[in-house]
């Protein structure tokens, strides 16, 4: 299985055991970071094992923010916000590295753990079964707690928990093992995480600065995180047999098996995130590897994502105007752009009312409204009809429902076909797609596989091309590159016509309006839907205006922001006229 490699040596075996280094160490700690070591003994046995000589004594930050991510040289820890883990980012040579910190730092608990494990496994007989509806965490630490006594609190001498009585006479026999309360809140944090959890994976899981983990085979765990991009974990697969061991063990979890046969599977987590595990040395010559892509519980709100820099407000104003007003819209761009997490923020601008259809073949949007169906890909095959049920099948299924907006996750093939026939019969699609200009978006659309109808394709009034890119400060950033609108299609000339209406500026990272009193969607389409007369159609620049000034004022003057809380105050305004 996985091991913790820490990235120094640590200053001596008997560090985090020895009082008196802890406490000269506790003296010189910040003030934030004492208290956390005070109420945390293992994040004080970390500490005490760390050559500050060589980094310095780290930073606490209680919440991370962008400005976290401008430091060149981070040295910090935060807390994960989940089971007492922190996270100690720490400069790297080439990457910095990522260090969790969990409960169990410096104690030596393999022994205690095989006893309690042998202990329960004497007591299975005359324990309760775990019920699959109830709270399987709470219902393991109740298990610990028939086995284990805290041998330095005289309150506990043996006797059963009342609260655990529909065992009480069942294990009067069973003898239970001491342990000191640090040892019990460690153990309690093994079991969960070993059991219910990913093992020694868990801390990746549940940070909620993580966007993807990687393993490419032996080696490290390598991270993308939100604010500190590109990381280096300590998490770390020493042999390929326990790397094979490993990925069987998570193929198993997450109830995807992989096999020599099938050593390929695709798998969405308890939490909604999304995994790829490859088995075997055969098909990956460094080593069986998997990749997850975590899922938000929250999604980012728009506000969120604006904060990073990826668009202004006046693009916000815009969008909103075109998605409220039921306007056909793709987000495309590379792997890894943003692109669903820009759809999912922008869902916020559909009408509160709207019956919504969401297609995926693995489950990641989330859409706040009610009146939300929610349709996942069945890849394995289906004894009534001998296969599986594609994008394809839900998309035709889908438009026998009546929907006011259809989103799908992907657009890859023939689904393609027909959502653009959909958008033909007046149904609104929103959509993410693989191309990085409005040109090859096109070649891929009319190409094999997908062969949409060339005069079909400009039913797709708006394309938001996301990317990947480097800022002038020579930081990675997420950025909208550009949104453009396209017009019409000469079939004559066999060639498409489209209008830029926003597009970024590199040299100094700034959005330019460059469709401004040039827009065919603003004032084609979307003018006469707001009542405006065709001899006055530019005004509906000034309802881009408007509404950028509201959105502003929101943001940077009442503090709205989170996700929920924008949908809110935004349904308010549209039930009442204002936006």
């Amino acid at each position: 299985m996985a091991i913790t490699q820490l990235p120094y040596a640590i200053k001596t075996d008997t560090a985090a055991d020895n009082a008196n280094i802890q406490a000269d160490i506790f003296k010189d700690l910040p003030e934030g970071l004492k208290k956390v070591a005070e109420e945390h003994p293992h994040v004080l046995a970390y500490l005490s094992r760390m050559p500050f000589e060589e980094f310095g004594i780290p930073e606490y930050a209680p919440e991370l923010t962008r400005k976290h991510g401008d430091i060149k040289k981070p040295n910090i820890i935060y807390p994960a916000h989940r089971n007492a883990v922190f996270i100690h980012i720490l400069p790297g040579p080439d990457r910095n590295h990522y260090i969790p910190i969990e409960p169990h730092y410096g104690l030596e608990l393999d022994k205690l753990m095989m006893d309690i494990e042998i202990q329960l496994l004497n007591a299975r007989n005359k324990l309760k079964k775990v019920n699959p509806d109830e709270d399987k965490e709470k219902q393991f630490i109740d298990f610990l707690k028939l086995v284990t006594t805290v041998e330095d609190d005289p309150k506990n001498t043996g006797v059963i928990n009342k609260s655990l009585g529909f065992l009480q006479n069942n294990l009067q026999g069973v003898n239970k093992i001491k342990v000191t309360q640090r040892e019990l809140d460690a153990i309690k944090y093994l079991f969960v995480r070993n059991k219910l959890g990913l093992g020694a994976m868990d801390p990746l899981i549940v940070d909620p600065y993580i966007e993807d983990i990687s393993c490419s085979g032996l080696g490290q765990i390598f991270i993308e995180h939100k604010i500190f991009k590109a990381l280096k974990s300590t998490v770390t697969f020493v042999t390929l047999d326990d790397l094979d061991e490993f990925v069987l063990w998570l193929g198993d979890r997450v109830k995807k098996p992989v096999t020599f046969k099938a050593p390929i599977s695709d798998a969405t987590l308890p939490d909604g995130s999304r995994i790829n595990i490859v088995y075997g040395r055969e098909v990956s010559k460094r080593g069986s590897n998997f990749s997850i892509r975590k899922f938000a519980e929250v999604p980012l709100s728009v506000f969120e994502v604006l904060e990073f820099g990826t668009f202004n407000y006046e693009m916000l104003a815009y969008l909103s105007l075109a998605i409220g007003n039921g306007m056909n819209a793709f987000v495309s761009g590379e792997t890894a752009s943003g692109k669903t997490t820009l759809l999912n923020a922008l869902t916020v601008f559909i009408p509160p009312l709207a019956k919504i259809i969401t297609i995926e073949d693995t489950p990641e949007l989330q859409v706040p409204h009610q009146n939300w169906i929610r349709e996942v890909v069945q890849s394995s095959k289906v004894e009534d009809n001998g296969g599986a049920i594609t994008m394809f099948d839900l998309l035709k299924a889908a438009l026998r429902q009546r929907p006011d907006e259809l989103m799908i996750g992907e657009i890859r093939g023939k689904e393609g076909n027909v959502a653009f026939q959909a958008m033909q019969t007046g149904h609104s699609v929103m959509a993410t797609f693989h191309a990085a200009s409005i040109e090859k978006l096109i070649q891929r659309l009319t190409g094999d596989p997908i062969l949409v109808p060339k005069n079909y394709v400009d039913n797709l009034n708006v394309v938001i091309l996301t990317s990947q890119v480097k800022l002038p400060n020579g930081r990675q950033g997420r950025r909208i590159t550009g949104i453009s609108e396209i017009v019409n299609y000469d079939a004559a000339l066999e060639s498409f016509s489209f209008v830029e209406s926003f597009k970024w500026n590199q040299e100094n990272d700034t959005f330019e309006f460059s469709g401004y009193m040039s827009s065919y969607v603003l004032e084609e389409l979307i003018a006469p839907k707001l009542g405006i007369p065709p001899h006055k159609k530019q005004r509906v620049y000034a309802e881009v205006e408007r509404r950028a000034i509201i959105l502003q004022k929101l943001h940077k003057e009442r503090g709205v922001k989170g996700f929920y809380e924008v949908l809110d105050v935004l349904n308010k305004a549209q039930q009442e006229g204002l936006f």
